[in-house]
């Protein structure tokens, strides 16, 4: 249903009767500035036709350059100075010319990072593309923890610091907004800084940003845990009916998501038929099998469960 207002002169507003009218293009309204009566919705945007039939309207039309991203320190939008040594006919420049470019190029590649934020974000952004790499995120997790460094960047938090405790603090705190199941026991294994100094700048984030995280649901991990055990999809989603009953009956109230995640499994693959020992999982949950242990007993006496272990 279209909600505008039928207009015989769209140039004046019904309401005042002024001229005074905003065209809103993210909300695709038209709006009088004065008494504020929306006069119409819904408007179709007749930006420019990218469209093309012959070869020559798509050379005439064509835009160049990537998208601008976080994960390059300057954005993706500074410009370089190739090394052909050729000049705009295609032809090779002369030596003295090839000196001069060469002099130019290498200022060029120097001011890039002129700046100490500038060498900061470029050294940080490599090693968040070497953690990518090696922990399988998406580029929307790195785009997210960009931008969470460069917040702390841009508030002078960095310096005195570790960049790879703030950028792997930054990484995991993308993870929990984005319901990751990833530890800090995960990212360790390709640092080169203790779990306490990460777990020192995470903390600092988290006041300096004001952000109220949840605890991670052990159900979560489950899918994961399961790949790594080769436990079919029944014993995953038995697993997940347990944590599902276990929260109910307040069982899971301050415990480690990851040893729950690891105890349900345990009692999932024994009902399944699929037994898997307890230093099987607490390897594979980043726990130690008394964690395991306690967490399976826990479950077994609050929801009267009858195993043949």
């Amino acid at each position: 249903m279209d909600l505008s207002i039928p207009q015989k002169n769209l140039n004046l507003c019904p309401e005042c009767g002024n001229k005074n009218l905003i065209s809103d293009d993210t909300r695709g309204e038209v709006v009088c500035n004065d008494c504020g009566l929306v006069l119409s919705q819904r408007v179709i945007d007749s930006g420019p036709e990218w469209r093309a039939f012959t070869s020559e309207e798509a050379n005439r039309k064509v835009r160049v350059g990537a998208p601008t991203t976080l994960t390059l320190h300057d954005k993706g939008l500074s410009t370089m100075i190739g090394w052909k040594n050729k000049d705009a006919f295609g032809k090779t420049i002369s030596p003295k010319m090839k000196a001069e470019v060469y002099r130019l190029r290498k200022w060029h590649v120097r001011t890039r990072t002129n700046k100490s934020i500038d060498r900061n974000l470029a050294y940080a952004m490599n090693e968040l593309d070497r953690f990518a790499s090696q922990l399988n995120l998406s580029k929307d997790i790195k785009e997210s923890a960009a931008h969470i460094y460069r917040k702390m960047a841009n508030k002078n938090l960095i310096r005195g610091r570790s960049i790879e405790a703030m950028l792997i603090a930054s990484i995991y705190l993308s993870c929990r907004l984005n319901n990751i199941p990833k530890t800090l026991d995960d990212f360790i294994e390709f640092a080169s800084v203790d779990k306490k100094k990460i777990a020192r700048c995470y903390r600092l984030i988290l006041n300096e940003l004001k952000l109220n995280i949840h605890v991670s649901s052990p159900i979560n991990f489950i899918p994961r845990f399961c790949a790594d055990l080769k436990l079919s999809g029944r014993t995953q989603n038995r697993a997940a009916s347990i944590l599902e009953l276990a929260k109910m009956h307040r069982i899971t109230a301050g415990k480690a998501p990851t040893g729950l995640a690891g105890a349900a499994l345990y009692v999932a693959a024994i009902q399944e038929g699929e037994r898997r020992t307890q230093k099987e999982i607490s390897i594979t949950a980043g726990v130690t099998e008394a964690t395991i242990r306690n967490r399976y007993k826990e479950l077994v006496n609050h929801l009267k469960f009858n195993l043949n272990v």
